[in-house]
Parts: C-alpha cells; structure tokens; sequence
C-alpha cells in the first residue's frame, strides 16, 4: 500500500510539474518566476556550455561559431516540448503503475503502464488496455485530455515564438541598412546626414519605441526568443537595442536636433535593457558608474559627426551629459551582450570578440 502511495504521489508531481510549467511558458503572457520550471533549467543550463563549445570546436572560424550558437534556439526549444510530453507520460505512467491491478488486462510491468500513458497522452487509443476502476478511468480520460491541451497550446506557442521572431528580425535589418556593419548609434547619425534624411530620424524613433515595447514584452514572455540569432551577420537584437539608444543619446545630448522622439524612446530603450538583463541574470554590483566608452572615443565621434554636417554643442558639456546618461543602460547593455554572445560591435562592451569564458 505505502509504494502504491508513493507511485501515485510522484507521478501527480510530475504531472503537476510539467503542468505548470506549459501553462507558465505558453499561456501567461508575461515574465513569471522561474521557480520550479524545467524549461528554465533547459535554455539557462544548456546556454552556459553552448558558447564556450562553440569556441573549442570553432575557435579561429567566427562564422561556424555564429551558425553554431544559431542552433541552441531551436534545439532548446524543441527539447523543451519534449521533456514537457516525457514528464507527463512518465507521471500518468506511474500513476497507472501504482493502480496496475485495476486495469485490464492486469500489467506484467512498468514499461507497459507507459505505454497506456503515453497511448492515452497522445490519444491513439487502441484500447488493448483499459482502467478497471473508477480511478484508473479517471485518470485515463484526464491524460487525454492535457495531452489534447499540452499539444494544441504549444502549437499556437510555436506559431506565436517564430511571428514575434519574425517582426523583431525585420526591424533589425531595417536598421542595420541605416546604421552601417557592424551597426552604430554614431554611423546611424552619419548615414542619415550623407544620404540627407535626416528629418526622418524621429519617424525612426517612434517605430523604434513600438518595437523596443514589444521586444520586452515578448521576451520576458517567451524568454527562448532572448536566444534565436539573427540570420544575417553582424546584426542581432541586443546591438540594435543599443545602436539606438546610442543614437537617441547622440540626439539628446551632443548633435542640435529634434530629440523629443528620441527622449521617449530613450526611456523605453533603458527601461528595456534593465528588466530584460535583470530577468536573465544579471545583479547591478559595482558597474553603476561604467559608460562603456573613453573621451577619446566619444571626441572620435564627434569629429565624424561634424563631418557628416551636424552642428554639435559644445563638446565638454555634451561629454558631461552623454555620460550621465549612458551610464543608465551601459552595465546591463554590456552584460546582455556577453550573455548572449553577440557579434562584436562598437560602443558595447569593450568592443572585442566574446571569448569562450562569457
């Protein structure tokens, strides 16, 4: 009686685990906690070996390396789907393993009660075995059911993930064409001035504002898509996020310009950066002062934009303010794009390739 007991116990567990977790994942549509979740422990725990992988079996190939960090995504989240259907099979399995007496005809082993589960989960019904009792039958019909549930929620998951993957992806480009390879807040200005669209800029910012709003809300939803690279090289989420708010900084506190747009998304753009890099790890420690770039480098910029045709304020004050302001977003900006391992750009981080301890 007290295995039977115990069987049934830790099958309900782990159905109520996985469970929990589909309905977590896929039909919460915002950041929940992490607590109990085995997806969690998929793309967390398998991310922390993948890049340092990448290095050792493509350590002087940087195009390998970026093809093979594209995989994890879709690996990651196809693992998940999985070890969701595992778990529950193996709970209903138990649970008809503790109760094998009662089902017809009676069970001669365990592998036999998960073939009733899994034949129930997935709702194939041969009916070769059939619950005896009140319980079995219960048990039964509701291992159908979450498995008609588990497979219709995660198709529209799935449809929901590659769409959102799709809309975040066709702004990246967009602004990748505007702001040079590998991408820039200060090339974004520059280009803009050489090909004389300038007034355009704030048109920018306000379609830059509805995409940072819904890159957070869709990844703190759905954190797998933190971990899908982008197709094309040179580009990706973390440093086009800060390509822009390098440039609405640029708009705000250097170049003479129309920097209302720019202000707001700046707000978006630094509001962003800090939830998203605190939900995938990140603890401010003693990086609350880090600006991310020397004067030299912020005189260097100047310079190009002074050549492109902007007129500038004067330079102290705007390295006065230009720091203040950067110094918001630059630690968690930084720490996003060693987290991710993306391609090495200007003004985030220390602009050299992520090496394999990241």
């Amino acid at each position: 009686m007290f295995e039977r007991i115990a069987l049934t116990v830790i099958g309900i567990v782990l159905v109520v685990l996985a469970l929990n977790d589909v309905f977590q994942s896929v039909i919460v549509p915002r950041a929940v906690g992490r607590g109990f979740r085995v997806s969690y422990l998929i793309w967390r725990g398998g991310w922390r070996f993948w890049p340092p992988l990448s290095f050792r079996l493509h350590a002087s190939n940087q195009e390998a390396r970026e093809d093979f960090l594209a995989v994890f995504a879709p690996i990651a989240l196809i693992a998940q789907l999985i070890l969701w259907s595992l778990l529950l099979v193996t709970g209903y399995g138990l649970i008809f393993w503790a109760d094998a007496n009662a089902i017809r005809p009676p069970m001669h082993s365990f592998f036999q009660a998960l073939y009733l589960a899994g034949a129930s989960y997935f709702t194939i019904g041969f009916g070769d075995f059939v619950g005896g009792s009140g319980w079995t039958r219960m048990w039964t019909i509701i291992a159908g059911a979450s498995g008609f549930g588990v497979v219709g929620t995660t198709t529209a998951f799935l449809f929901a993930v590659f769409a959102s993957f799709q809309t975040r992806e066709q702004f990246v480009v967009t602004v990748g064409a505007r702001a040079g390879m590998p991408p820039s807040g200060v090339a974004l200005l520059a280009i803009a001035s050489h090909a004389r669209i300038i007034d355009g800029l704030p048109g920018l910012m306000r379609d830059a504002q509805a995409w940072c709003a819904q890159l957070m809300e869709t990844h703190l939803a759905y954190p797998v898509l933190a971990y899908f690279r982008s197709s094309h090289d040179y580009e990706s989420w973390v440093g086009t996020l800060g390509t822009l708010l390098d440039a609405a900084t640029l708009m705000m506190t250097t170049v003479q310009s129309d920097s209302g747009e720019a202000r707001i998304f700046y707000e978006i753009g630094r509001h962003a950066t800090r939830d998203l890099s605190r939900y995938f790890g990140y603890a401010a420690a003693d990086e609350h002062d880090l600006v991310g770039i020397t004067r030299e480098e912020f005189d260097h910029a100047c310079d190009r934009l002074a050549h492109a045709g902007y007129t500038l304020h004067e330079r102290e004050r705007a390295w006065k303010n230009f720091s203040l302001l950067r110094r918001a977003y630059a630690a968690p900006l930084n720490w996003l794009a060693h987290r991710f391992s993306i391609p090495p750009l200007q003004w985030i981080g220390d602009r050299s390739e992520v090496r394999s301890n990241h």
